[in-house]
């Protein structure tokens, strides 16, 4: 078993891209090895040395490497983009494109995370502890899906276009989300326990559940009575009609 643990040498007030903070990149490396890993702040090319602090403690493969990071992290982009296997864990906020592309492995976040998170995510789990921003599971612009596998679960609130361009996997948001989740939805299934609005919009195929309230639904889907799903009643929609969508919406 390996445990790398990170600490920020000083405040970062502008962006930080570490897409190099994986399990895959630190397995087997020592402080060293891993202190000469490439970064970015800005437009300026550095190290994860001349960034943070860095701690090794054993060895192992990426799927016996835990990364523990640890200060503020709010400024820092792309921490375990495309890993495969492994455990980070992140104590606090951080920035966009937390686990972008991942295949596999875990991410933790004790806090809030900011847009992006799990973009085109394929496999994984991802669990953010506190809020997320814009496009959880969503895409990069032109991209025409966004999450294809794995699952995220927010325990707080999102923002707006969860699950953007979806075409597998899943996400579960404990709290409320704000409007247009599941656009443009190919698959996968969203999971909402509070309130949303405008859900589904353009969905072709796919599952979306709201236990809370729909502020305001789309008037592009069709009433297909009410359903049982794991026990609960809700009442089901199919749709985007205009689209010829066989998505599924079920709101209670």
């Amino acid at each position: 078993m390996q445990t790398v643990t990170l600490k920020p040498k000083k405040e970062m007030k502008i962006s930080v891209e570490v897409e190099n903070i994986t399990p895959d990149r630190f397995a087997g490396k020592s402080e060293k090895e891993i202190q000469a890993i490439e970064a970015w702040m800005g437009n300026q090319k550095t190290t994860l040395g001349d960034l943070f602090s860095v701690k090794v403690e054993g060895s192992g493969t990426a799927a016996d490497t835990k990364i523990v990071m640890e200060g503020d992290l709010s400024r820092v982009k792309r921490i375990g983009e495309g890993m495969t296997a492994g455990l980070i864990i992140i104590k606090g906020n951080v920035d966009m494109h937390l686990g972008a592309k991942m295949n596999g492995g875990k991410i933790t976040v004790s806090g809030n995370a900011d847009s992006w998170a799990g973009r085109e995510m394929k496999g994984g789990e991802i669990i953010i502890e506190g809020d997320a921003g814009y496009y959880l599971g969503g895409g990069a612009r032109g991209e025409t899906c966004g999450m294809r596998g794995g699952k995220i679960t927010v325990m707080g609130s999102a923002l707006d276009y969860v699950g953007d361009h979806m075409c597998g996997g899943e996400i579960v948001v404990k709290g409320n989300a704000g409007i247009l989740p599941g656009l443009s939805n190919n698959g996968g299934k969203i999971v909402i326990e509070g309130n949303t609005s405008r859900p589904g919009s353009e969905m072709v195929k796919g599952t979306i559940i709201v236990n809370g309230t729909v502020e305001e639904m789309m008037p592009v889907f069709k009433l297909e009575g009410s359903e049982a799903v794991d026990g609960v009643t809700y009442r089901k929609y199919t749709g985007d009609v205009i689209v010829s969508g066989k998505g599924l919406l079920y709101v209670k």
